[in-house]
């Protein structure tokens, strides 16, 4: 058992984190942790340990009591590290497994979970250092393939490149479906070199390498300010919806794509935009049905489909891809990503609120208040997307323009290894940074 009285830190840097501990606080406790990354490994694990206890995750508890008590063993530092991995505070773990790697430098698992640690913070050019630095022990599958992951992720083409070359073939068949998609990712990266700058502020460019999306939109808002393209918090609307299912038109046009009907998925949001991309496109509305080819399936935002009854199986048919199938997605998240990746976004962003949701309005006092939801029938709220005005923001003046065509040269530059393979969801916002809300 951890108590105040006899876990008393000798770091300063932790003494805000015992004060939200010592409040019932333990996210802010969490969140003072990432504030002090140098703080002593031994008395991290103990505000951890307590944490832990009032969570009730009781196998973190454990190894944190074991790192307090020995934090310059392997073993514990291992523990503990896996233990963080697990209950979903990474970047608590790598300072550990940081440490046990430099105790234990030939140790395969420990470098393969310090990896990990590092992908689910997004630091993927520190897994790629690490990888780097134990180059000589690696072995094919998985390590060299992850070196070759993480630099992509990282933006480094020419490095992937090179350890992608070396890759024998995997000799376990779990590892096929991997090298595939891997293989795919470079050749991505082949086509939209020429069409696309692919450096760090390339928010198209690299959704399509890593995923295979093509984005329509880029945010008008705050791209200086660190946003480079992506929407924090973003009320959309009829006109929105418009202008996205026109540059899908768009982009079908320019790839040759000629589907035959438009796909409803059961959640409320998709079936209103669907309606409306049915009447926009000129084709059929359908009910979705795994398997149909030629089609164009049109979700609002994926994670509201995952959330419908019908959901799980749902999006686990739309990850295997049909013949001329496209999935289109209005609103993508960015910060938790769905578990498909569609072949067209309109836009990505952290939080949305429907046109039809609750939206902010100004109320009579001059202050925001939520309205209430647009409960119509959904082939009203679809008429009046076909109907609205889908002239683009002007925005804050200080985000580079992006006409249609910009978009339609580029999808013309990739078409040939666009719609290829499957709809793996993405774990990483990968080369482009953008700022975030919270912690």
């Amino acid at each position: 058992m951890f108590s105040r009285r006899n876990r008393r830190p000798r770091s300063p840097d932790l003494a805000a984190a015992w004060e939200r501990l010592d409040g019932g606080d333990v996210p802010g406790a969490l969140l003072e942790l990432r504030r002090a990354p140098a703080a002593p490994l031994g008395e991290v694990a103990a505000v951890v340990g307590r944490a832990a206890e009032s969570a009730g995750f009781d196998d973190l508890r454990r190894a944190a009591v074991a790192l307090a008590a020995h934090p310059d063993r392997v073993r514990p530092l291992y523990d503990y590290g896996y233990a963080c991995v697990e209950r979903g505070v990474s970047y608590l773990a790598i300072p550990a497994l940081r440490e046990a790697l430099r105790l234990a430098p030939d140790s395969v698992g420990m470098l393969r979970e310090l990896v990990s640690a590092y992908e689910r913070e997004g630091r993927h050019r520190d897994a790629v250092e690490a990888l780097l630095a134990h180059e000589d022990g690696l072995g094919d599958w998985p390590d060299r393939y992850l070196l070759v992951f993480n630099a992509v992720l990282a933006g480094d083409l020419e490095l992937a490149r090179r350890h992608h070359a070396r890759l024998g073939a995997p000799a376990d068949d779990v590892w096929l479906g991997a090298r595939d998609r891997q293989n795919r990712v470079l050749e991505r990266a082949a086509s939209a070199g020429p069409a696309s700058p692919l450096d760090h502020s390339d928010l198209r460019g690299w959704q399509y390498v890593m995923g295979g999306t093509v984005l329509g939109t880029l945010s008008p808002h705050g791209y200086g300010a660190g946003m480079t393209g992506r929407y924090a918090w973003f009320q959309d609307s009829h006109d929105q919806c418009l202008q996205g299912l026109l540059r899908l038109q768009a982009v079908l046009a320019a790839a040759g794509v000629r589907p035959r009907s438009v796909s409803l998925l059961p959640d409320r949001g998709s079936r209103i935009l669907g309606l409306a991309a049915a009447e926009v496109l000129g084709l059929p509305a359908l009910p979705f049905e795994e398997g149909r080819e030629d089609t164009v399936v049109i979700a609002y935002d994926l994670d509201d489909t995952a959330c419908h009854e019908e959901g799980p199986d749902v999006i686990a048919q739309l990850l295997r891809r049909a013949p001329g199938q496209v999935l289109h997605e209005h609103a993508s998240c960015w910060t938790d990503p769905p578990a498909v990746a569609a072949d067209s976004v309109t836009l990505l962003h952290q939080s949305v609120v429907a046109p039809w949701g609750e939206i902010l309005r100004l109320g009579d006092d001059g202050g925001a208040e939520r309205g209430e939801a647009d409960g119509r029938p959904e082939a009203e709220i679809a008429a009046d997307i076909v109907g609205a005005d889908p002239t683009p923001d002007g925005g804050d003046g200080e985000t580079p323009a992006d006409p249609v065509e910009k978009l339609t040269d580029f999808v013309a530059a990739v078409r040939g290894t666009w719609l290829r393979g499957d709809r793996a969801g993405l774990r990483s916002s990968g080369p482009v940074a953008s700022s975030r809300f919270g912690g």
